[in-house]
């Protein structure tokens, strides 16, 4: 059990405002209908901003769950005891709220973007705005680097990658070179690989590298995966009537947050033509379509115009 701490006595750290800019904020905190004395999970903390919201919340017995597997995150904790950081990947959310006693929890909130600190910090390597290791792990524990993935991977598993994460027109091209290439030279820098795909960038280049790089780190960090752990994870630990908030970025993303609300399965259902199939979701959707981002939020911070909200609340 958490220790109780008066609300308001949080400090932020000057690192988190410019770590990242929180998308569709409001919306997300309206979404969870926060109770003053409930739990909630924070599965993406990242630079804070959404868990300040909800720790204005809550009050002293409420209790906040942070997680998020990007050491630099920790910087941005508040000095508020109602927090609990877990420094590891939301799809261990179930192993860790056993471990510190928690059995349900009456919100999960989770912001599935990547933070403007990861994009703006070199060495990261995950944008192509800088010459940098070929990296693009969140979890800089992890092994896999977006590297050794282009390494190990066949040129089928890469064609895949490429065409489901990041809808590149000419993945096959793009997969088979990279083959080609890493099998007598290894592939270690941003620029490096840039040089390699030269010749068969098509389009706009800038559009094109960020597609590929998209789907890079969506493999890396196996980004659906996880997403569909803590899915399947929601239905044990979420209370009756609790919520969960998902914001997404990407379409494959999107259409297994829709598809679990739905149906309670991220995978399609297959339904018999002449019995038909009974659908028992444990969910109801708050809202049949996805809460976009304003066009002033948008304006404020270009990076949200993709993002899709989408809530939900667990049946009685």
């Amino acid at each position: 059990m958490l220790p109780n701490k008066q609300k308001g006595e949080q400090k932020i750290s000057d690192h988190s405002t410019t770590y990242h800019v929180p998308v569709l904020l409001n919306e997300a905190i309206d979404g969870l209908s926060i109770k003053s004395n409930g739990i909630y999970v924070d599965c993406t903390f990242g630079g804070g901003g959404h868990a300040r919201e909800i720790l204005k919340k809550l009050g002293n017995e409420g209790r906040l769950i942070a997680f998020d597997q990007d050491a630099d995150a920790k910087k941005n904790l508040p000095a508020d005891t109602r927090i609990l950081f877990i420094p590891h990947n939301f799809r261990h959310l179930s192993k860790f709220l056993r471990l510190h006693k928690i059995s349900s929890v009456d919100g999960i909130l989770a912001d599935l973007g990547v933070s403007s600190h990861q994009f703006d910090e070199p060495s990261r390597g995950f944008s192509i705005r800088f010459d940098a290791p070929l990296d693009m792990r969140m979890d800089q524990s992890g092994e896999l680097t977006a590297s050794e993935l282009i390494k190990t991977k066949t040129a089928a598993e890469l064609q895949w990658i490429f065409q489901e994460y990041g809808e590149v027109s000419n993945a096959k091209t793009l997969a088979q070179l990279l083959v080609t290439h890493t099998q007598t030279t290894s592939i270690k820098t941003i620029e490096e690989f840039k040089a390699v795909i030269s010749p068969i960038v098509k389009g706009n280049p800038n559009k094109y590298l960020a597609q590929v790089f998209q789907a890079l780190r969506m493999a890396v960090n196996d980004e659906t995966g996880s997403l569909k752990d803590l899915l399947n994870q929601s239905v044990e630990v979420l209370k009756p009537g609790g919520r969960i908030a998902i914001i997404t970025f990407h379409s494959i993303e999107d259409r297994m947050v829709k598809q679990f609300f739905k149906t309670g399965d991220v995978d399609e259902i297959s339904i018999d033509p002449v019995y038909g199939t009974k659908i028992s979701s444990p969910f109801n959707p708050i809202s049949k379509k996805p809460i976009e981002p304003s066009a002033e939020e948008v304006s404020r911070n270009p990076r949200s115009r993709s993002a899709r909200l989408r809530v939900a609340e667990k049946k009685d």
